[in-house]
């Protein structure tokens, strides 16, 4: 659980250092730092939920991927659709798979995020 906070303190510094080149690129890569964040705040934010959990992590992976295939940036398209597909795989039947599910998020959203910021560089 402790890696949310740090998770979205990575989504904030990507949105500041990101250094995407173009006015389409910056705002793409500032919509998909914050997709990624919101996502995994999201679902952190329902632990103790394990219904509302799947329903955040269903939600997440289709925005993921929605946003994913609107990327022009082939680095940025395949982050997205890690995080997704990553997400996809999780499986939240009671209140350990949520805390175990949590977790997973936490440290591959870290993961994906800097892969984001990669691609916006």
């Amino acid at each position: 659980m402790r890696l949310l906070p740090f998770a979205a303190a990575c989504a904030a510094a990507v949105l500041f250092t990101s250094g995407c080149a173009t006015a389409d690129k910056a705002q793409t890569c500032a919509e998909a730092t914050q997709l990624v964040s919101r996502t995994i705040s999201d679902i952190g934010a329902v632990v103790n939920d394990p219904d509302a959990m799947r329903k955040k992590i269903e939600d997440g992976a289709a925005n993921l991927e929605d946003m994913a295939n609107k990327a022009a940036d082939t680095t940025l398209r395949d982050a997205l659709q890690g995080l997704a597909d990553s997400l996809q795989k999780l499986d939240v039947d009671d209140a350990n798979g949520a805390v175990d599910a949590a977790q997973k998020v936490a440290t591959d959203g870290a993961t994906y995020l800097r892969e984001v910021s990669q691609a916006c560089l």
